[in-house]
């Protein structure tokens, strides 16, 4: 069975999904050319910070349905065999649906397969500078939107995705995202391109003690560097 294509987006009152709520979701089914869009109430306070972002207000969300409806009729419109698509999935949306499922008391759709759009792009498009949707709408010519509210982004994520991968087939896509790389150099930074046996031990360090090698995209590169010495084995790893 060939996985159905559903590009999504959530929007939340913060970047913490321990902390903070989805307060917007919206998705695409490319194949049945059908859209989800919901503004859910996160019975909480929205940052002004937040708002500023994305412009959705307390009042706008203080009549919405909670996540325990919005969640139910997530799972319905995300139904069969699917590859959820999202920019950053890995790092943000994926958490924050799989946290607010857990706080409902909700069981998030085992079956269900995922893509980051980001880290497709930061690993088949290096020669480019950043991977943000915004600059990927720019390199591909799509004509721009009211970006940072969930449709919208979907919307553009469908259109760059899909000039991403050309004609490759959904199921070859997610297998190659899903493979780990065999990396041998540096992949970003200021000794981006050189052999990771020659990084300086010290850079190494300044990457971990700010994050970088806590971030989910840069797993196999730590893997690598924990090989190589540079680095010590995670607890759990």
């Amino acid at each position: 069975m060939s996985l159905r294509i559903i590009y999504y987006d959530t929007e939340t009152t913060g970047i913490s999904a321990d902390k903070d709520n989805i307060i917007e979701i919206a998705a695409y089914d490319l194949d049945n050319d059908t859209s989800f869009v919901e503004l859910v109430n996160p019975e909480r306070p929205i940052p002004p910070g937040a708002t500023a972002i994305h412009h959705i207000t307390d009042e706008m969300v203080s009549s919405a349905p909670t996540f325990a409806d919005i969640g139910k009729r997530f799972i319905e419109f995300c139904h069969g065999e699917v590859v959820l698509i999202a920019h950053n999935n890995d790092n943000f949306d994926i958490h924050f649906l799989r946290n607010e499922f857990e706080r409902h008391d909700m069981k998030m759709p085992e079956s269900w397969k995922f893509i980051d759009s980001l880290k497709w792009a930061r690993r088949y498009r290096p020669d480019l500078p950043k991977h943000t949707l915004q600059y990927l709408r720019e390199i591909y010519g799509i004509q721009i939107n009211n970006a940072h509210r969930a449709m919208d982004d979907v919307i553009i994520l469908h259109k760059v995705f899909s000039a991403m991968i050309k004609d490759l087939p959904i199921e070859t896509v997610y297998n190659l995202i899903s493979q780990k790389r065999k990396i041998t150099s540096m992949p970003f930074g200021k000794h981006k391109g050189k052999p990771l046996d020659k990084v300086p031990k010290d850079y190494i360090e300044w990457l971990t003690d700010n994050g970088a090698m806590d971030k989910t995209e840069n797993n196999e590169l730590r893997e690598c560097f924990e090989k190589l010495g540079f680095l010590k084995a995670k607890p759990d790893s």
